[in-house]
This record gives structure tokens, sequence and C-alpha cells, in this order.
């Protein structure tokens, strides 16, 4: 009987090894593992846009850096008539935008969008790690995008624009059903000029529209998981010139540190693993 009792106590026990290490397993993190090419410096110059594009316009990764750097799209580039051009083209893009590549503060949040007003740039974040970045414009003065924390609810590749029912907005994903304020692809002429939403190159876009999490209704009036955290931050000086046209003289003008990045990021933390919970729980 004593034989038979211990052999059921080490069954439970060995069952009861097996759940955690199951449990264990389920809530495991695996952070992305980017291998990324750093320039050998990061300097600026200005060069008459038409030259650039003439000697260096092919070059869709030099073409790709530029476009961010300056804030444009392609059609946009071509208006100007000088450019912000780095002197090194060899780092990837995350290395000429603003964001750190790491953010411990943001270790145990799956996904997350930020769009920083003053730099008027976006990325995306994977247990605290870099992932994509890139150029927005943003709310114009007068129709400035709000700030504060958001979440992605429902999505179309294409749509109408609330404010002139003539503007096709490509992938978009709105963050404020009230306000019809979203991410989307459009015009990029380098600097905010949006009616409060977030336009971002059609690549980006693109790339936003598969990564977020739409929201799921538990019926017209009631959500019963929201999508994915999107925080907007910061203000733009509307007053002075581009602050990207001072990377010549400070390259590190726009940077954003990690510390400031926490600052900004923690007040939102508890709400964010609220809803993160729910949904790895659904």
């Amino acid at each position: 009987m004593k034989n038979a009792l211990k052999i059921v106590i080490l069954v439970i026990s060995l069952l009861s090894i097996s759940c955690k290490e199951e449990k264990k397993e389920r809530t495991t993190i695996t952070k992305p593992e980017i291998k990324r090419n750093a320039p050998k410096e990061i300097a600026y110059t200005f060069q008459k846009s038409e030259e650039w594009l003439k000697s260096e316009g092919t070059n869709t990764k030099a073409l790709d850096l530029v476009l961010a750097i300056n804030r444009v799209d392609a059609v946009n580039l071509k208006k100007l008539d000088s450019i912000l051009v780095p002197t090194d083209f060899s780092g990837d893009l995350e290395y000429y935008m603003p964001f750190p590549l790491e953010v411990a503060v943001l270790n145990d949040v799956n996904k997350i969008i930020l769009f920083s007003y003053a730099t008027q740039a976006f990325a995306t974040y994977e247990y605290g790690i870099l992932t994509h970045s890139g150029p927005s414009s943003m709310g114009r003065a007068k129709d400035k995008t709000p700030t504060g924390l958001f979440f992605t609810n429902w999505k179309a590749e294409e749509t109408i624009s609330t404010f002139n029912d003539e503007w096709k907005l490509k992938w978009n994903f709105n963050i404020e059903n009230k306000l019809g304020i979203g991410f989307h692809e459009y015009e990029l002429p380098g600097y905010p000029a949006s009616h409060s939403c977030l336009r971002l190159l059609e690549k980006d876009a693109k790339m936003l529209y598969e990564f977020a999490d739409q929201w799921e209704l538990e019926n017209a009036e009631k959500v019963r998981l929201k999508g994915t955290p999107v925080i907007v931050f910061g203000s733009y000086d509307f007053k002075n010139p581009k602050i990207w046209n001072t990377l010549p003289q400070d390259a590190k003008a726009l940077s954003i540190s990690e510390v400031e990045l926490e600052t900004t990021l923690s007040p939102f933390l508890p709400s964010i693993l609220k809803e993160q919970t729910k949904r790895e729980k659904k």
C-alpha cells in the first residue's frame, strides 16, 4: 500500500513539473534577431536635388535613405531644390532614423508602433527591439494629430477620407474611430501636411497594415479585444525651419534617447500590458 502511495505521489509530482515546464514554455519571449549594417559615419550635406537624382537616383537603397531623411516621397523629392544626403550610404535605414535600436522598458511588449511628432518619423518595436522605421507626415498646424495612447481598430486596403470624399486612402489602419484618424499611404511633402492622420510612404503603409492587429468586437457597441498599441508623442515646432535641416551641423539633432522614450512610454505600459494579456488569453 505504501509503495502504491509513493508511486501516485511521484506521478503527481512529475505531472506538476511537466505543467510548470509547459507553462514556462508558453510564456517564453523570443526576441527578434536582426543583423544590421552600421555606417562608418553618420554625417550629412546638402546637394542639388536634380544633380543628385541624375547621378544616384537609380540606386534603390540610396534613394530610400534620401526619401526617409527628407521626409518626402519620390514625386516631392523632385520638387525640392536642395536635399539632405548622407555622406555614407553603407548603413541600414534605422541608423539614419531617430529611434534607438533597443528600448528595455518595452521588453515585455510583443509589438508596438511609435510616432514621433517632433521628428516626423515612426518606429515599430517587438519585445524592445526596433524592427522597422521610416518617415511620416503628420497633422499640420491647424489640424494637429492628437497625442497619447491609441490602439489599432479596423483597416481597409483602400477607403475614402472623411475630410474630403475625393481623397483615396490606401492601406489605411484606423487608430481613433470617432475622430477618423489613422495611418495610411499618402503624399509626403517634407513637412507636416495632413489633416490629423499619419501619412506614410507606400512600402511603410503596407508593412504596418500587415504588422498591426485589428480589434475584435463583441457587438456593435462593445470592443472585446483592442488592436496593437500606437503611441503618438511629442510636438512639432511649426514656427521654425525643419529640424532635419540642422543635420549637417549636428548629425544627432533628431536622435531620441532610450531614456527619453522610457519617460514617454512608462505611463502607458500598464494599459498596454493589460490589453496584451487579454489578447494572449483569447
